[in-house]
């Protein structure tokens, strides 16, 4: 019996999923008896499976971490703003619930009724000038979160470190939607710790795609003089003019870890648990091994450092149907970083060493070993890859740089990476 109203209630796509109670002991999620028996119907998460109608506060509680924003000022900014603990994800997400990472929105149990009311409703939608979008940007930039205009709409909650907002974009107009209806783009300003780091982001990302390690799309915008790193929402889908939200969560949120916890070297899963996550679960568990381990390769050669568990997410469909997502929130740390990269370490351990300049051809055999594939295998993988991101850097550069980047941001970063090619390169050939 549930003597006590649900703390928030979770949909996915207009379903009633299922509640989150508090209890002496914690929260505790149950999920609805209909959704569990619906056909096609997929759990909340990878740690709360549908063969149990309750789970217990460690796993409901880091799947509600890992919905958060990650960054402890933003954290406090939403919690002043709100009147909420910060140490209260459902006193968070009551305000920030109704647009997260994935196909779930979490809502006050007495929001319910008018958010499920009828589907063919004309979408909740507040359209925003240039103006308005620049000033959020930079209230994001400079506080990391937004003012108290965003309690009444638009009320996303994206995990990670780096502040961003998510809005509709719809022929050319964007928009902060309500209700049922979802954001499909993340528009990240540039950090002051770090220059050039939306340029730096883009430029990798398309480095990505060009290998096809398949990585969301993305592009660099301004607004008026807010410049702003746009991504195309991958867990958003367009059907017959309706978008519509498609489940995913991150590895850490898979494995019932807190977010704090993202790191290998603080806990975290590396890449042996990624790879049995993606054996167990996904439904081309070749495939998507095969793509972790080119973004673990990608990684290694840009000097990419934050490749942890968070910044890797399965897509959950009807039918049991899981897959390893587009790869996002790839970042080369060279720009930053003093030469010759001393103690500059990667998120996951490659073979028995994090720090990059110590990474050998051995680790990367001991990684074969602990992937299960042949050696001479996924040494020629990221031979291949290296060979292929020398032959398509020009054009990446040149193409950036025509969509109006920095050059000189640009020009800095192509170079940094053309030169650890070759240091790579030597690595591979080491016998």
């Amino acid at each position: 019996m549930n003597d006590k109203p649900p703390k928030l209630t979770a949909l996915c796509n207009g379903v009633l999923v299922g509640n989150v109670y508090g209890r002496s002991g914690g929260l505790e999620f149950i999920y609805d008896e209909g959704w569990r028996n619906a056909p096609g119907a997929y759990p909340l998460s990878l740690s709360m499976p549908l063969a149990a109608e309750r789970h217990g506060h460690d796993k409901i509680n880091a799947y509600l971490w890992g919905l958060l924003p990650d960054n402890e000022r933003t954290l406090q900014q939403y919690a002043r703003q709100f009147g909420v603990s910060v140490r209260s994800p459902t006193g968070l997400l009551e305000f920030m619930g109704a647009d997260c990472a994935g196909a779930v929105q979490f809502v006050e149990p007495e929001r319910v009724e008018k958010i499920l009311a009828d589907p063919m409703a004309a979408p909740e939608i507040e359209w925003l000038t240039e103006a308005e979008i620049a000033r959020d940007l930079k209230a994001v930039r400079e506080r990391g979160s937004l003012g108290a205009g965003s309690r009444k709409m638009g009320q996303f909650s994206l995990a990670g470190a780096q502040p961003k907002i998510a809005l509709l974009e719809e022929d050319g107009r964007w928009g902060r939607p309500g209700g049922r209806t979802p954001t499909t783009r993340i528009l990240k300003p540039p950090t002051g710790e770090f220059v050039g780091f939306a340029e730096n982001e883009h430029l990798c990302l398309a480095l990505a795609r060009a290998l096809d390690l398949g990585a969301v799309q993305s592009s660099v915008m301004k607004f008026e003089d807010e410049p702003a790193i746009v991504v195309q929402r991958y867990d958003r889908r367009l059907v017959r003019g309706t978008y519509h939200r498609i489940h995913q969560e991150d590895v850490c949120q898979a494995l019932g870890m807190m977010p704090m916890g993202k790191y290998e070297a603080e806990g975290g899963p590396g890449i042996r648990s990624v790879i049995e996550l993606l054996r167990d679960y996904s439904t081309r568990p070749s495939e998507d091994v095969d793509r972790f381990l080119g973004a673990i390769a990608l990684n290694w050669i840009i000097v990419g450092t934050d490749g942890h568990a968070k910044n890797f997410a399965l897509l959950h469909a009807a039918a049991g149907e899981s897959r390893l997502a587009p790869f996002y929130d790839i970042t080369s740390f060279l720009p930053y970083a003093e030469e010759p990269l001393h103690r500059v370490k990667l998120a996951m351990r490659i073979g028995r060493e994090y720090e990059v300049r110590k990474i050998g051809l051995s680790d990367w055999k001991k990684l074969a070993g602990t992937a299960g594939v042949p050696h001479e295998e996924l040494v020629g993988r990221v031979i291949a890859m290296i060979d292929g991101a020398d032959q398509v850097l020009d054009q990446i550069e040149s193409k950036t740089i025509d969509e109006g980047l920095d050059a000189d941001v640009i020009h800095d970063l192509v170079g940094r990476i053309g030169t650890r090619l070759q240091v790579c390169r030597g690595t591979m050939a080491a016998t």
